[in-house]
């Protein structure tokens, strides 16, 4: 049993795995329409800040054990009680166990480096608060509401140095504490008896890992533009904001997907659809998260895509609506200098689609394919093509 938070001696600082998390940081931008009615956007380099973030188990279960030590994650907790099984389990891999005591958490040498807490009303919620007196790690055990409280704690221990763990149960219980008004609590302990939780609390946070990070864009030259005829496009309503430089990664071939601007910018005829990328016809390839694509035609509500911007940092996004509507399409090729490769994209026939081009290499941000024309530079993700229900796969493929 848990105690409310307790205070005596000096914290002890303690190693644990950590992923990062990085989160968008406020962009100042400066767009204006050039004579060829394209989007002249500045757009300052965004600066990430890192959020480490700290998994600890809490198991009888040596199938656990073995496949949260394999995924890096060597902080145990054990009962007072289950020192013979902790001292097993340390003779047959390198785990940190830490014990229960009190309402404390002990390691081995019986240094308090965590206090526990148990929260089931306002009023024990109210007393948990950031006290020098309290141990560096402290344990939150939510008995009853779950989102709200944890969005307070988030809020009370922000400026603090102290990492604030929940203990989950499952998976989506660990996700909903990483993601506590948006910067999530410090860490959890996933409590389970089954090592598939493990493997899916891994994936979860291994695409946040990818969030914030650079991936490589060519820079590739138009080589024709021509209109074709009618096609079904997707447009593709995200439940996020996007802003000038960011889009979607789309095309006809997954071993070449172009960066396809947002309806973020307001013009004489229509407002601005930040949320919205008008991303091409049904059967067009779209990045998702974990280095898969998906077709345009397969995403629904609820489904996520990877949003990337001008210099490459990309950042995950929930589709929340999708319109498929039979439009005029246009037909762009393109080529990466000196190869003889080429990659294309079908695109709907309108001044507020636009590719995206390479950062001071042109005087705009998106050229709007109306305006587009052979020789202007765009940007591509170039991949590998062969796929098997959205994963890269190695094998002999000819696309054209």
């Amino acid at each position: 049993m848990l105690s409310l938070c307790s205070s005596s001696a000096s914290a002890f600082p303690l190693t644990s795995f950590h992923t990062s998390d990085k989160y968008r940081a406020s962009r100042f931008l400066n767009f204006a329409t050039s004579t060829k009615k394209s989007v002249n956007c500045e757009l300052i380099n965004p600066m990430w800040t890192k959020k480490k973030k700290s998994v600890w188990i809490w198991t009888l279960n040596k199938d656990v054990m073995t496949a949260a030590v394999e995924r890096g994650w060597n902080t145990f907790i054990f009962s007072p009680d289950q020192r013979p099984l902790a001292i097993e389990w340390a003779s047959i891999a390198m785990i940190n166990p830490l014990f229960i005591g009190e309402g404390e958490l002990f390691d081995s040498e019986y240094r308090r480096i965590g206090t526990m807490c148990e929260v089931s009303s306002p009023e024990q919620l109210k007393k948990l608060q950031p006290s020098d007196e309290q141990a560096e790690n402290v344990i939150v055990n939510l008995l009853d509401w779950q989102v709200i409280p944890a969005e307070n704690i988030v809020a009370a221990f922000q400026s603090s140095q102290k990492t604030v763990f929940a203990i989950s149960r499952t998976p989506s219980e660990a996700q909903l504490f990483f993601e506590a008004l948006e910067q999530g609590l410090g860490g959890v302990v996933l409590k389970v008896d089954d090592f598939k939780a493990i493997f899916e609390l891994k994936d979860y946070l291994d695409q946040r890992e990818e969030v914030g990070s650079k991936m490589d864009l060519a820079t590739a030259k138009v080589t024709d533009v021509q209109m074709t005829g009618m096609g079904d496009r997707v447009c593709v309503d995200l439940c996020t904001i996007m802003r000038p430089g960011e889009g979607l990664l789309v095309g006809s071939f997954a071993r070449g997907l172009f960066l396809v601007h947002s309806e973020c910018l307001e013009t004489n005829y229509i407002s601005s659809r930040p949320f919205r990328v008008n991303a091409g016809p049904v059967h067009a390839y779209v990045a998702v998260p974990g280095g898969r694509t998906s077709y345009l035609s397969e995403l629904k509500s609820g489904k996520e895509v990877i949003v990337v911007d001008q210099n490459g940092f990309q950042r995950t996004a929930i589709v929340g609506r999708v319109k498929i509507e039979t439009r005029p399409l246009i037909l762009v090729e393109a080529k990466i200098e000196p190869e003889d490769q080429s990659y294309s994209i079908l695109l709907q026939n309108a001044e507020t689609v636009a590719l995206i081009t390479p950062e001071g290499r042109q005087r705009t941000t998106a050229v709007p394919v109306t305006s587009l024309k052979v020789g202007d530079e765009i940007l591509l993700r170039v991949q590998g093509a062969a796929r098997h229900t959205g994963i890269e796969i190695e094998e002999f493929i000819i696309e054209k």
